[in-house]
């Protein structure tokens, strides 16, 4: 799991699209951070599914559903209306 983190983090220090597009934003006046965030999950196979040599990409689905409201700060209102996503309080 942690060379898979490193991994990710390598290539994207590595990209040179991403060191320009941050460049651009630096030169504007503006500090930059990157937040990502990646839900890596593992499942152990089966011994009937270990003759299976390919690659698997599992997602990850929620096995619970829970309801109830969610509370959001004064932060996360003006990170949702800058994104234009209105926030019905009453939902």
């Amino acid at each position: 799991m942690q060379d898979l983190g490193n991994a990710i983090n390598e290539s994207l220090s590595d990209s040179e699209n991403i060191a320009e597009a941050i460049g651009e934003i630096k030169r504007a006046g503006y500090d930059v951070f990157l937040v990502l965030e990646a839900t890596i999950g593992f499942n152990k196979r089966d011994e009937a599914d270990s003759d299976d040599d390919s690659e698997d990409v599992l997602i990850d689905e929620p096995t619970e559903t829970t309801t109830g409201k969610v509370s959001f700060t004064t932060h996360d209102h003006r990170f949702l209306k800058a994104l234009r996503i209105a926030v019905d309080e009453d939902a």
